[in-house]
């Protein structure tokens, strides 16, 4: 019955395969969004960007809390789960 069904299923193999690979990339996708020392780096030039006058305090608190749940997650181990895509 193996073999009979993926005689069947061959045709859909290109898409099986498109689909496996669009989940990866947006794995990969996930982990380097949630990487705890990419997101560090951003604060860090966050900060720079309120000590140079760049942003406001109120632009600064809300992209600091953004890039603070990121950590959070990453921290966590939830990046490359798909649980930092459902907000």
């Amino acid at each position: 019955m193996g073999l009979l069904s993926e005689v069947v299923l061959l045709p859909l193999a290109p898409a099986r395969a498109s689909g496996w690979v669009i989940k990866q990339v947006l794995r990969e996708a996930e982990r380097v969004y949630y990487d705890p020392a990419a997101v560090r780096a951003e604060l860090a030039q966050l900060e720079e960007r309120l000590e140079a006058g760049e942003i406001t305090e109120e632009e600064f608190d809300r992209q600091e809390d953004e890039l603070l749940d990121r950590l959070e997650i990453g921290l966590r181990g939830g990046a490359g789960t798909g649980e930092g895509t459902a907000r």
